[in-house]
C-alpha cells in the first residue's frame, strides 16, 4: 500500500511540474502597466506612449500608461517598488530615480528594491553662456570664471536636480567658483539667462536649441562622451580640456525586485528592441537624445556607478534639496 501511495504521489508531482512551468512561462497574462512618475506631456511620457503601440503588439497585451507625478518622481517610483513582482508593473523614471534617495528620505533603495530591465535613452546637457561672456570655448570660460571668482552665476532646474549636480561637478573638475541660482524648472531660468543676469547654464539640448539659433546664447560644450547630431559643431566638454567629464540624463525601465529572471529577459528583449526601432530612434534623435537598449546587467552597473559618483559630489558640495 505504501508503494502504491508513493507511486501515486510521484505521478501527481510529475504532472504538476509541467503545469507549474507552463503557468510561469505564460507571461504576460494581463495588461502591462508602465508607471510614468511625471505628468502627461513630458519627455518620458511622450517616449512611453510612443513605445506602447509596438510593445502591445510584441507582448500581446494592452499597455497602460499610468502617470503618477509628485515629489520629484518619488511617488511613482515608490508605488512600483511595492507592486507585485510579476512583470505586469514597471516604471520608467529619469536619473532622479538615483539622485533622490541621496537627497530626500525616500522609501526605496534604487539598487535593492528594483530589478533592472533596460536603459531606454540617454540625453546630454549643453553648457551655454550669455553672449556677454568673453569665452568662445570651455578653456576660455574656465579662465574667465577664475578671474571673476564669486561673480559668475549658473542656473539649474532646482536644488538637487541633475543640472545642479552637473554644475557642481564642473566646478569640482575645473576649480572654478560659480554661484548656483536654482529655478523651478529651466523654463523659468531662461529669461534671466537671456538677460545676462545669470551667465551660465547646463540645460537639455532641446530646450536650448531655439535660443542658440536666435544667437542670444552660445553653446561651448556638450556633456556626453561624443558629439551629438543636433549640435555637430559643438565639442564635448571632455575634448575641451576637462578629462572624464560626462553627464547624461537617462530614462530607464525597472521592475520590482524579485521579478522572475525569465520575465526580466522578456521585458528587456521587447523594450530594448522597440527603443532601437526606426520610429523611436527618430523621435529620440530629434530631441537630442540617443537610444541605448542596455542589458539588465549593464543598467545595474550604471545605477551603482552613478549612485557612488553623485553621493560624492553631494557630500563635497554640501548640497541640500529644497
Amino acid at each position: 500500500m505504501s508503494i502504491r501511495r508513493t507511486a501515486l504521489a510521484l505521478l501527481v508531482l510529475a504532472a504538476a511540474v509541467p503545469a507549474q512551468a507552463q503557468r510561469e512561462s505564460a507571461y504576460p497574462r494581463r495588461p502591462i502597466r508602465i508607471i510614468v512618475p511625471l505628468a502627461p506631456g513630458g519627455a518620458i511620457d511622450i517616449i512611453a506612449r510612443s513605445m506602447s503601440t509596438q510593445l502591445a503588439s510584441r507582448l500581446g497585451q494592452t499597455i497602460i500608461i499610468d502617470n503618477r507625478p509628485g515629489a520629484g518622481e518619488t511617488i511613482g517610483i515608490e508605488l512600483t517598488a511595492r507592486a507585485t513582482p510579476d512583470g505586469h508593473t514597471v516604471v520608467m523614471p529619469s536619473a532622479a530615480f538615483i539622485v533622490n534617495p541621496l537627497l530626500y528620505p525616500a522609501r526605496y533603495d534604487p539598487i535593492k528594491d528594483f530589478a533592472a530591465v533596460t536603459q531606454v535613452t540617454r540625453q546630454p546637457y549643453v553648457l551655454i553662456v550669455h553672449t556677454s561672456v568673453p569665452a568662445a570655448n570651455v578653456r576660455e570660460l574656465v579662465a574667465w570664471a577664475k578671474a571673476n571668482a564669486g561673480r559668475v552665476n549658473y542656473a539649474s532646474a532646482g536644488s538637487g536636480s541633475l543640472m545642479h549636480l552637473t554644475g557642481e561637478l564642473f566646478k569640482s573638475a575645473t576649480g572654478v567658483s560659480m554661484n548656483h541660482v536654482p529655478y523651478k524648472g529651466m523654463a523659468l531660468a531662461y529669461p534671466d539667462i537671456l538677460a545676462g543676469q545669470v551667465q551660465v547654464g547646463f540645460p537639455a539640448i532641446i530646450t536650448a536649441l531655439p535660443h542658440l539659433r536666435s544667437g542670444k546664447i552660445r553653446a561651448l560644450g556638450v556633456t556626453s562622451r561624443a558629439r551629438v547630431g543636433s549640435l555637430p559643431d559643438v565639442p564635448t566638454i571632455q575634448e575641451s580640456g576637462v578629462p572624464g567629464f560626462e553627464v547624461e540624463q537617462s530614462y530607464s525601465v525597472l521592475a520590482p525586485a524579485g521579478t522572475a529572471p525569465n520575465v526580466i529577459a522578456r521585458l528587456h528583449k521587447e523594450f530594448a528592441e522597440v527603443a532601437r526601432s526606426a520610429e523611436i530612434v527618430s523621435l529620440l534623435t530629434s530631441s537630442g537624445s540617443e537610444p541605448v537598449g542596455s542589458t539588465p546587467a549593464e543598467l545595474s552597473a550604471h545605477i551603482k556607478a552613478e549612485t557612488n559618483r553623485w553621493s560624492k559630489i553631494i557630500r563635497q558640495a554640501a548640497i541640500k534639496a529644497e
